[in-house]
């Protein structure tokens, strides 16, 4: 076991878009955004060969630079994701070789639901409009919706549950790590405590809440994460066309606002799903891996349970499917289980 980092067999370039569907954004975020692609060992010695590429996007407050985050006597992604392609990751040997696409949709709200919204900016469009073609353009891709997958963890799987759904000329596989879908289950228990919050700390007052969050090292009170990603997924969910952004319950009681939370129903993966235009989606698809921490403290398992009898109910390939002993965090160690099956698949 290493301490530090471990030799590359493979590569990573940093590179940065200068993207037209971000710039003005409500929030002022930059419009300037890092992209990393992973070229798998042996890229460069054959000029002819073409690659699958694979996508992976992150959870809620996640940044581009966090993936290079080490926790105790475990490999960072990067390294993870390098050994796999090296034949020294999970299962028999190394994976048919893909790219791998590291893809940063932070928002100042802490994240974008990968959807375009007026209340955080166009990111559903930056992805497939601009980072896909990107890539294609600078690298050897397959550059076809049966070569391309999608993957992620929390707010990231959520992003890899829609995104082929809305685009299935683009995505032909996905792989969801505990993903934000059934949305009853895994938001409903939020809201109460971000009510409450808002009501004895801050007035009622979101505009209150972000004065004192942005004057204070983040996340030093109790009460901010769940006030922190209400209204982040309000932004993405249910924000006017003006941006204003509508939270989905009342914030003196908690109660739901069952007009805005029939906005935030409809960007639920697994009612997603259920639609005609949804599971037509699904039924394109060459891959779907979906997996949770069977004890999940947001009941992602849960929506994982749904979303894949949504997808079966769809009539979409039999999905990929387990429930492992763990909860939201620390199953990193999950991605490249999730890799290896998109590369075999979408090769």
């Amino acid at each position: 076991m290493r301490p530090w980092s471990r030799p590359f067999h493979g590569r990573i370039d940093e590179l940065t878009i200068e993207s037209r569907a971000l710039r003005g954004n409500r929030l002022g975020d930059p419009a300037e955004r890092p992209v990393w692609v992973y070229t798998p060992p042996g890229y460069d010695d054959d000029a002819e060969r073409r690659y699958p590429a694979i996508y992976l996007i992150q959870g809620m407050t996640g940044q581009i630079d966090m993936w290079r985050n080490r926790s105790a006597f475990r490999p960072t992604t990067p390294e993870n994701i390098d050994a796999l392609f090296a034949g020294e990751g999970p299962g028999d040997g190394a994976p048919p070789p893909a790219l791998v696409v590291f893809v940063d949709c932070w928002t100042s709200y802490g994240g974008s639901q990968f959807l375009d919204s007026p209340g955080t900016g166009r990111y559903h469009t930056y992805l497939c409009e601009e980072v896909v073609p990107f890539v294609d353009a600078r690298y050897r891709t397959k550059a076809a919706p049966e070569h391309r997958g999608i993957t992620g963890k929390s707010s990231g799987g959520y992003g890899a549950m829609v995104t082929p759904m809305l685009r299935p000329d683009l995505f032909g596989g996905l792989a969801t790590h505990a993903g934000d879908a059934l949305f009853e289950a895994c938001y409903g228990s939020m809201f109460p405590a971000a009510a409450r919050a808002l009501r004895d700390h801050y007035e009622g007052s979101v505009e209150r809440f972000w004065a004192d969050f942005r004057s204070r090292p983040a996340f030093t009170r109790p009460d901010d994460q769940p006030i922190l990603e209400s209204v982040g997924y309000a932004a993405a969910y249910s924000a006017d066309e003006d941006g204003t952004v509508r939270l989905p319950f009342d914030i003196a009681t908690g109660e739901l606002d069952p007009e805005v939370w029939a906005r935030w129903l409809r960007w639920d993966p697994v009612r997603m799903a259920r639609t005609p235009e949804g599971a037509a989606a699904l039924r394109s698809l060459r891959a779907v891996y979906i997996d949770a921490g069977a004890q999940d403290e947001y009941y992602l398992d849960l929506g994982a349970e749904a979303f894949r009898r949504a997808c079966l109910a769809a009539g979409s390939v039999e999905p990929f499917f387990e429930l492992f002993p763990a909860k939201h965090g620390g199953i990193e160690y999950r991605y490249p289980i999730a890799i290896r099956y998109l590369a075999e698949r979408l090769a």
